[in-house]
């Protein structure tokens, strides 16, 4: 049995194991799909590279349509990515998403959905990056799995330490304005990998899309923990 299906088998004969990552209410809360490939001519160039009307356009957009949080993002092929050279190599630019973004207003709580404990965290300080960013480790029966929280608060690496233990339902954090989360309007960057490369506090979120099929054997759709 590969990772994936050891990952589906385990979640689905546990599901008392599994807990949330931001609060929600599936018969009163409403999540908007936000689409952010070149299908979306709605959002120009000029929206992306001013942080704050970038803000407002997702706000905007939540209220509109009277959704809690916009959601998605899982191996989407994203353009808004051309605002910064922090996704551009020497041959072929980094462009696909490898996680799934929660959008929603700045100080939202952030949980781990799952017993572990932090396996590293750091601020990572770039336009475009993650800014704060936790990454937890899960044992689920003997299947290693680790998890990734990025665009958070810098508050909330404060108080934590290596190999500290986190329970299911724990508030880790809360996500991050656009002055410290790397230049964003407020959202979660939510990712999942089996293996983590050796990283600390970091781990790509947007590869080449040459890459898309070995970064897909190590990163599983969240949205088999977010079950939204």
């Amino acid at each position: 049995m590969d990772r994936h299906q050891q990952l589906k088998t385990y979640l689905q004969n546990n599901p008392g194991a599994i807990g949330k990552v931001v609060d929600y209410d599936a018969g009163t809360d409403r999540l908007f799909p936000l689409d952010f490939t070149a299908n979306n001519t709605e959002l120009s160039t000029e929206i992306i590279a001013d942080t704050q009307r970038f803000t407002n356009w997702v706000s905007d957009k939540l209220k509109a349509n009277n959704c809690r949080y916009g959601i998605g993002g899982y191996m989407e092929h994203r353009t808004i990515y051309a605002v910064s050279a922090h996704f551009d190599t020497e041959d072929e630019p980094r462009r696909l998403h490898l996680g799934v973004d929660i959008w929603g207003p700045a100080g939202t709580p952030i949980y781990t959905p799952l017993n572990g404990k932090v396996h590293s965290f750091q601020d990572n300080n770039n336009l475009g990056d993650y800014g704060p960013c936790i990454i937890l480790q899960h044992n689920l029966d003997g299947l290693i799995l680790y998890s990734l929280y990025g665009h958070l608060s810098r508050k909330s690496l404060e108080g934590l330490t290596i190999g500290m233990a986190v329970k299911k339902d724990q508030q880790i954090g809360t996500l991050g304005d656009n002055a410290e989360n790397g230049q964003w309007p407020p959202h979660l960057h939510f990712q999942l990998m089996f293996d983590i490369e050796g990283k600390f506090g970091d781990y790509p979120g947007v590869c080449k899309y040459s890459e898309m099929e070995k970064y897909r054997a190590n990163v599983p759709d969240p949205g088999l923990v977010l079950g939204f």
